[in-house]
């Protein structure tokens, strides 16, 4: 892997600051004005950097790109920084992590200094944890581990007023996340999982398996649902521990589990694979150290945080994950962590899978292979509300892919699926949002709950995107959304709110940091830095790469509506702009209206303009390379 990009927005802010001031600089200030309202905005549980990335976007779009790049980094160390991490994510979110003392890893070989020292791991976890909720109530931790699952079932992002049907739901919502965020002691919960992620260090795990290796089968039989050789098996406060062989093994798990490792073989895994199976054991952990195994999740049965900590930690192998909803690095009033360091996977998932939390924190972090990752929606870098969810993967030529599930509210009136122009929700690859309440009732804006920050961040390779409707680099009222790719030659298909696009208090940034990358989009609108509604947008692609934007089906690079601010920037290389007009005049590149802002930006190359949007009804002034040209609503467009 070629050595990490420097971060770009602060410097591009230097590069384009000047014609903004030049020409939209009225048009800037009076957005900004109106979007120094949004901390008064009824919103519950507002994330600081969404707050600061709306009053002052400059400022807070480049601490977000700091935080995805100090991420970046510590996934790039491997696993021994994987509890920094964990630490880096919370940060972002405005929650620090307790400080704790590292229990030492055993430095001598036998099995019993290294069970022992599992079993002090598990302890320490588990006091952390108890911490964490000593202030809630017996029925608050049976609420906040079984609304988990409603959640996961009923989430949507926007509800038009409430009704005896959707009251009760917007009222649980509201007690889930107030409950963590005053009654949890969640600097404890990272800490706990700080505490077992440490168990992912290489030089350890060498060692586990030297130990154990040619150890015979325990005295005591194996527990239920478990096949095969198995080396260790203990019952402890905190649940079982088991240590299977190198051989193959069936593990069918129903959360009893505390800590489970498997030194080899191709495995087959079901159920409560890493995740809790009650209140009362609320930390699961599963290392998997070789072999091509399969992975059949249960419903938040997989590297699911539900009021504790679930990890997953799978060291080498081709591995298939199918993920059921809610599960494959799922936080819920917890933290779930799915971390793998090497091999081709596949992980293929429902909703709410790969990096996604309410009220906690879910990571899915791939080191190597060239892998696939397929959900539904709400998955793949998702954060909900008062949630941070990312997907990292290092280094391999990845396909991503999101959406193709649940119908959008935007079809026409007798479209179905089948027609091309039939649109689904995606609410991932990079998206933060939140749970608007629309209503004509204010008694029901307190409903409404801020959105969280989800990430999607690719290192290396040349990777595929394919997304619907809101996505890869999406914020929607008062979420965060980034999508960071930093090297390949890459192909970005979004649709609808794509490629740093979203509404109504939203904070997007997308960038693509190297390579000859290829944007395309089914439409009808919105994409590549576009915003709408009080919402705050950034697209880049740096570097000098040969880009391709097929955007005929919809329309974008620089475009904002409703009192918004977006900017798109090309840095260089010959490039190839092939933009529409959008539905509803959306028609992009350096457009703005109902008082907003916006501004195409290409800084260098001979670019390609082979199909652009009108500037004005006549269509008499051409976008192209060397011209600057002012939409009098508040857009600019700059070729030079």
């Amino acid at each position: 892997m070629t050595g990490l990009p420097q971060p770009v927005v602060a410097r591009f802010r230097g590069e384009v600051q000047g014609d903004l001031e030049r020409h939209v600089g009225a048009q800037q200030a009076a957005v900004l004005g109106r979007l120094s309202g949004a901390a008064a905005v009824p919103a519950g549980f507002k994330r600081p950097l969404a707050v600061q990335a709306l009053t002052d976007p400059w400022a807070g779009l480049i601490a977000l790109e700091h935080h995805g790049h100090h991420l970046a980094e510590l996934a790039a160390s491997g696993s021994e920084r994987l509890p920094s991490l964990i630490a880096a994510m919370e940060a972002g979110m405005g929650r620090p992590a307790d400080s704790f003392a590292p229990i030492p890893f055993p430095a001598g070989r036998t099995r019993e200094e290294h069970a022992a020292f599992l079993l002090a791991v598990l302890e320490q976890a588990g006091h952390l944890r108890e911490k964490a909720l000593r202030r809630l109530s017996r029925d608050d931790r049976r609420f906040l581990f079984d609304h988990a699952a409603a959640i996961v079932e009923h989430f949507i992002p926007h509800v038009e007023g409430l009704d005896e049907l959707t009251l009760p739901q917007a009222e649980a919502d509201r007690r889930f996340c107030q409950l963590v965020a005053e009654q949890v002691d969640y600097a404890a919960m990272v800490a706990a999982a700080q505490v077992l992620a440490s168990l992912a260090d290489e030089s350890w795990l060498r060692r586990l398996e030297e130990a154990f290796r040619g150890a015979g089968a325990p005295a005591l039989p194996p527990p239920p649902g478990v096949t095969g050789e198995v080396l260790l098996f203990r019952e402890t406060p905190y649940g079982l521990v088991v240590i299977g062989g190198r051989g193959p093994n069936t593990y069918d798990l129903d959360g009893r589990i505390a800590l489970l490792i498997d030194l080899g073989g191709d495995d087959i895994y079901r159920g409560a694979i890493a995740a809790a199976g009650d209140v009362e054991h609320g930390m699961s952990v599963v290392i998997d150290l070789s072999g091509n195994d399969t992975y059949q999740a249960s419903p938040l049965g997989l590297a699911t945080g539900r009021l504790g900590v679930g990890l997953l930690i799978d060291r080498a192998g081709d591995d298939v994950y199918r993920l059921a909803q809610g599960s494959g690095g799922a936080g819920f009033a917890g933290l779930g962590i799915l971390y793998d360091a090497a091999g081709n996977d596949r992980y293929v998932g429902a909703r709410f899978t790969q990096g996604a939390a309410v009220g906690g924190l879910g990571l899915l972090l791939d080191l190597a292979g060239d892998d696939e990752y397929q959900s539904f929606g709400y998955a793949v870098g998702f954060g909900g509300p008062s949630g941070v969810g990312a997907v990292i993967d290092v280094a391999g030529d990845d396909r991503y892919q999101c959406g193709d599930k649940y119908p959008s509210n935007y079809n026409d009136v007798g479209r179905q699926p089948g027609d091309p122009r039939f649109q689904y929700e995606c609410f991932g690859l990079g998206a933060g949002s939140g749970k608007r309440i629309y209503s004509n009732n204010p008694e029901q804006w307190s409903y409404s709950l801020a959105g969280g920050l989800g990430m999607l961040i690719d290192l290396d390779g040349n990777d595929r995107y394919r997304s619907a409707n809101f996505s890869q680099g999406c914020g929607y009222f008062f979420g965060l959304g980034l999508k960071l790719d930093m090297n390949g030659d890459d192909e970005h298909a979004a649709a609808r709110y794509g490629h740093a696009a979203g509404a109504h208090y939203g904070v997007g940034l997308f960038v693509d940091y190297r390579g000859d990358d290829r944007y395309t989009s089914t439409g009808p609108h919105y994409n590549g830095g576009a915003a709408w509604d009080l919402s705050v947008m950034l697209g880049i692609d740096a570097g000098q790469g040969d880009d391709v934007y097929d955007f005929r089906r919809s329309g974008g690079l620089g475009l904002a509506d409703h009192r918004s601010w977006s900017l798109f920037i090309e840095e260089g290389g010959r490039d190839r702009y092939l933009v529409g007009d959008g539905v509803g005049g959306a028609r992009g590149m350096g457009m703005a209206s109902h008082d907003s802002m916006s501004g195409f930006f290409d800084l260098a190359g001979d670019d390609e303009y082979a199909i652009v949007p009108r500037s004005d009804p006549e269509g008499s002034a051409q976008r192209g390379n060397g011209r600057t040209l002012l939409d009098g609503a508040g857009g600019l467009f700059v070729d030079r």
